[in-house]
């Protein structure tokens, strides 16, 4: 999947002349987050896997987004410390939900979408966060549980049922590549 992002703060007479924030940097890792995601989830229809409808489709994005979240959380904790790492991943959530609640607000009409946004990223945190995650990199079980998680999101069709190998074979190790790169460039730009 070709996907142009572009991870690294801009200089010039335009953008403001100051040292970029963790704050800021949420915002654009949000950005690529979301954009990231909302791909992934149309090159799976490409593919040929089938969404029932577009409440399945939110879900595989929802999933593709907390993926995103604990690699972010991840990779961020070998470069800031603590406090840092929990304001950044909590300005991320946060900033996905407004996104989330955004984007439903259109597709489903009135209600609110943040909380359960917001609920479901902190079980898949938790849940993540008892796979290995080695040299840098998430380990099969985080892959396969990332697979599962797409597949269970999905409607059940004999064609959906291998929707799980090409998360974890394609999907998974283009996201981390890409989010790597982003929250690399991005932190090392930050203060």
């Amino acid at each position: 999947m070709a996907i142009r992002l572009k991870s690294k703060w801009h200089h010039s007479d335009r953008n403001e002349e100051r040292r970029k924030t963790f704050a800021d940097s949420a915002g654009a890792l949000a950005f690529i987050v979301w954009r990231l995601s909302v791909e992934h989830a149309r090159e799976i229809h490409r593919e040929g896997f089938d969404y029932a409808s577009d409440r399945e489709r939110v879900r595989v994005i929802s999933e593709y987004c907390a993926f995103a979240v604990q690699l972010v959380d991840r990779l961020a904790h070998q470069r800031i410390d603590d406090e840092a790492r929990s304001a950044l991943v909590v300005a991320l959530g946060r900033r996905l939900a407004d996104q989330m609640q955004d984007n439903l607000l259109d597709i489903a009409g009135p209600g609110d979408y943040r909380a359960p946004f917001v609920e479901m990223l902190n079980e898949r945190l938790d849940d993540y966060s008892r796979f290995d995650f080695d040299d840098e990199e998430p380990g099969f079980e985080s892959l396969r549980y990332f697979g599962d998680r797409v597949m269970r999101s999905m409607g059940v069709s004999q064609t959906n049922r291998w929707v799980m190998d090409h998360v974890m074979e394609v999907s998974a190790p283009e996201m981390f590549e890409k989010v790597s790169t982003s929250v690399h460039n991005l932190l090392d730009s930050a203060a």
